[in-house]
């Protein structure tokens, strides 16, 4: 079988996709990587797999321009004939399903990796991008299989009639390394709280530093991590120098992109992520298998990942009081970090292992394949 991954980024393909790519290739399948060209595609050919650089503005609104690229994404389906095509995020979903019809690949399996930018809250052009989006997906979706990260985006697709009302999985993206990602001992000394994620808005860091400062101001002995960079291709990327100038306040220290997550979680008491809304966050997932707990927002894709009160702490979002109580519960109580952190394990052992989540992908796969079949 010859598989074909479109994703907006290489990126994203190499931190989310990269052992599901390389799984099909050990199964004996044919697998091509199709993204905008970056540094993370060679790191990805280095891996042995074959990648082929597809430029496209991932926020372009020009007409022309769009319709561009969805021919030469036509082109580029009929020249490779894949089997099967799986398409993440938003307009490889909306453009590749589109192309996959129109060039007659017998199979489309689409993941919902997020709603997006444009499902959070806006002014009139969000919403008329909203409505285009959501009618797009209505007309697309029906002759596909459709996976989601979290059961909240799944209730809101089929209750707008996006998808069938019996259709739609739930796999948490590719999983966790469970045996890269183990447990490891709480760090001594002062806890350590990180925030790992692209440096956005959305993602709550303005109300991480406002909880930070109240916390400081009382005078709860604490470090505040923040990991990442930012996203200029995105309009809630935070300024490179609103970034400098938290970390000169002192607030926070800022430690950059992390390529190794698992060891990064060794020096972390607990992870944070005050988030207006996620897919399924892989940070969430690997801290569970670390056995650190979580403080994060009551939203989708964060109460997927957090048990409140089980594995972590679920607060309401945009509330950067609420996220301070939170984190001053767990600071002044390492027994529950602790007891937090191993219902944690337990659940990514459970629902989160990257076995499991590759192969239920694999028989969606097989089912989209017989569906063709059968008609």
């Amino acid at each position: 079988m010859k598989v074909v991954f479109f994703a907006n980024t290489d990126w994203y393909l190499y931190n989310f996709r990269r052992e599901h790519a390389q799984a099909l290739r050990q199964r004996g399948d044919d697998v091509v990587l199709v993204s905008p060209p970056g540094e993370y595609m060679v790191r990805l050919q280095g891996l042995g797999l074959r990648c082929l650089p597809f430029p496209f503005s991932r926020q372009g609104m020009n007409p022309l321009a769009e319709l561009s690229t969805i021919v030469r994404l036509i082109r580029l389906y009929r020249d490779e004939k894949p089997d099967l095509v799986h398409h993440f995020t938003v307009k490889c979903v909306l453009y590749g399903t589109l192309a996959a019809y129109l060039a007659g690949v017998r199979a489309v399996v689409n993941s919902i990796t997020g709603l997006g930018y444009i499902f959070t809250p806006g002014g009139v052009w969000k919403k008329f991008l909203r409505f285009f989006v959501r009618l797009w997906y209505r007309l697309i979706l029906r002759g596909s299989q459709v996976i989601f990260e979290n059961d909240d985006d799944r209730r809101i697709f089929r209750d707008a009639g996006l998808i069938p009302e019996d259709s739609g999985y739930f796999i948490p993206g590719e999983g966790v390394d469970m045996q890269r990602f183990a447990v490891r001992p709480l760090p001594e000394g002062e806890p350590v709280i990180l925030l790992a994620a692209r440096l956005l808005w959305d993602k709550g860091i303005g109300e991480y530093v406002q909880a930070a400062r109240l916390l400081r101001s009382e005078g709860v002995q604490v470090r505040f991590i923040l990991a990442g960079r930012t996203d200029p291709a995105n309009p809630s990327s935070i300024p490179d120098a609103q970034i400098q100038a938290w970390r000169d306040e002192g607030v926070i220290e800022w430690w950059g992109w992390i390529e190794d997550m698992a060891l990064t979680l060794r020096q972390v008491s607990i992870v944070c992520l005050p988030s207006y809304r996620e897919g399924l966050p892989p940070m969430l997932m690997e801290a569970a298998a670390c056995g650190r707990s979580i403080v994060a927002t009551d939203v989708p894709g964060c109460r997927s990942t957090v048990r409140n009160g089980v594995n972590g702490l679920l607060v309401p979002v945009r509330d950067a009081a609420s996220l301070a109580g939170a984190l001053r519960t767990l600071i002044n109580d390492p027994a529950l970090c602790r007891t937090m952190g191993a219902a944690g394990r337990q659940l990514a052992e459970e629902i989160f292992s990257s076995e499991k989540a590759i192969k239920d992908i694999f028989k969606i796969y097989d089912r989209a394949l017989t569906t063709k079949q059968a008609q």
